[in-house]
């Protein structure tokens, strides 16, 4: 994993440690972003060009960019949601929820400028899964897709995930079916930010019945699909072998649709190094990981940071600290008894 263990850095020691010549890189992220994905297999990069083993072209791979369109992850996503709707959440709702969509967010500027395809991609995937819906007999659902965990002051994906809640609120809805489309397994965005943030501004703007489709996590269709693209990936990793990374340019003369910035499909068989070879030649930036922080990142440091500054004022300020009247913040004339 990126952020937590087993690094990415640990996985690579494993797989030199146990031999393994052929890979194949399987990002988690059913949609493809340079934020997401891209980050992840810059990193890569990096350590295939700087590793004094992998550098030789002894680890032969390829690369699955996206899988959202994969019959096993439509058909459990459309599943899950389904249960939720007949589920006992919506058992009194006067209507028909709304299946909300609320997928994670990158800067809008990764799309506009970048290439991101991560937005089409998106949009693409509730299309399928709903389409699915249909299929399995739930019809006549409304649906909306929303972007969350936007942080810091440029402008992200639109529209957002809290503004689309209140704009349903404000229309009278009163019953809403909240999708975590972008996660596969559950962690802060959907069991915090979603199952207590988001429910509670529901709330507050008079949406009276919620529920919430579990991640797939592991899912048996799911799983089994993922294992599926895997094998039938092998062929290509088998076929190519790990292009010369020191250069930014497509050192295997892999024809690829400049019109196309990143086209995941016709990715799939290629090596980290050719899918990011198009990024390079037309000097687009993925960001690394120290241009990729998330809230759930940078909080603990403006956390630390607050605390170190409360502990230098209350040092400097003595053994009395800020908290005494007339010692800092407080007002000398606030009754004593306050403090007390």
């Amino acid at each position: 994993m990126r952020y937590w263990k087993p690094f990415t850095e640990e996985a690579i020691e494993n797989i030199k440690r146990d031999r393994i010549t052929r890979l194949v890189v399987l990002p988690l992220y059913p949609q493809f972003s340079i934020s997401t994905s891209g980050s992840s297999l810059r990193l890569l990069e990096e350590i295939f060009r700087e590793d004094p083993i992998l550098s030789t072209g002894v680890l032969q791979h390829t690369v699955i960019p996206s899988w959202y369109s994969r019959p096993g992850y439509v058909s459990s996503m459309a599943k899950l949601i389904k249960n939720t709707l007949e589920s006992e959440a919506f058992k009194d709702a006067p209507d028909k929820p709304v299946v909300f969509f609320s997928a994670h967010g990158v800067p809008t500027s990764y799309v506009s400028e970048g290439g991101d395809p991560y937005k089409d991609e998106m949009e693409e995937c509730v299309k399928l899964i709903t389409n699915e819906l249909k299929k399995i007999g739930c019809e006549g659902y409304k649906h909306v897709l929303a972007y969350q965990s936007r942080v810091g002051p440029v402008e992200w994906l639109k529209p957002y995930t809290d503004d689309t809640i209140r704009a349903l609120g404000s229309k009278g809805t009163k019953a809403l079916c909240a999708v975590p489309v972008s996660f596969v397994s559950e962690h802060i965005e959907t069991l915090e930010e979603i199952d207590q943030e988001y429910r509670e501004l529901a709330e507050e703007c008079g949406i009276e019945y919620w529920g919430r489709v579990p991640a797939l996590d592991c899912d048996e269709v799911f799983i089994d699909d993922l294992a599926n693209a895997v094998v039938e990936a092998l062929p290509a990793s088998t076929a190519a072998a790990l292009s010369n990374i020191t250069t930014t340019t497509n050192t295997n003369n892999v024809n690829f649709d400049d019109s196309e910035i990143v086209p995941s499909k016709s990715f799939d068989g290629s090596s980290v190094e050719e899918l990011l070879s198009v990024y390079d030649n037309l000097d687009l930036r993925i960001p690394t990981r120290e241009f990729t922080y998330e809230a759930d990142d940078v909080l603990p440091f403006v956390a630390v940071a607050a605390f170190c500054l409360f502990l230098g004022i209350q040092i400097r300020l003595g053994m009395e600290g800020i908290f005494v009247p007339g010692g800092g913040i407080i007002p000398s004339d606030m009754p004593p008894i306050l403090f007390q």
